[in-house]
């Protein structure tokens, strides 16, 4: 029994020591003008899903619920978003090359097709999860956008 006391003490203190290391969770200012929503528009409904299921880790405008605040979570969370942001980053779109964002939403809709995104994330946040409808949203402007590159301008 006093091993056990012991064991259990030993874990509250590291659990408590461990809410002292507080990862950076701010989201970078950003400027309308470059997010993907002014770039695509949002009567096509892409925006809506992208804001909705992909936001948290792909934009400057992640939600960081009470979870997240909680060590260890609160380290995963600040890692994965980095990283999201990092590999494509909806409110930075104006940055990525024309051939860069046909690429990127073409990924976008592959990932989303074999259900890599959202990802695990779900079960934290159920709201999150990808229709049927909305992977087709996210694949039809893939292939718009692919169609407007490759069509060919009149003269």
């Amino acid at each position: 029994m006093r091993r056990l006391t012991q064991v259990v003490i030993l874990f509250v203190v590291v659990f408590a020591a461990a809410q002292l290391v507080r990862p950076d969770q701010t989201n970078p200012a950003t400027d309308a003008r470059r997010t993907i929503q002014a770039h695509v528009g949002t009567a096509n409904g892409l925006a809506a899903v992208l804001d909705r299921s992909c936001g948290d880790c792909h934009s400057n405008a992640t939600v960081w619920p009470w979870y997240t605040k909680v060590a260890p979570v609160s380290w995963l969370m600040a890692y994965t978003v980095a990283e999201g942001r990092r590999a494509l980053n909806f409110s930075e779109w104006a940055a990525y090359s024309p051939d860069a964002q046909k690429a990127l939403l073409a990924l976008s809709c592959q990932d989303a097709s074999e259900g890599r995104m959202p990802g695990p994330y779900t079960r934290l946040r159920p709201d999150t999860r990808l229709s049927a409808q909305d992977i087709e949203t996210i694949c039809a402007a893939a292939r718009q956008t692919e169609a407007n590159a490759t069509a060919v301008p009149l003269r």
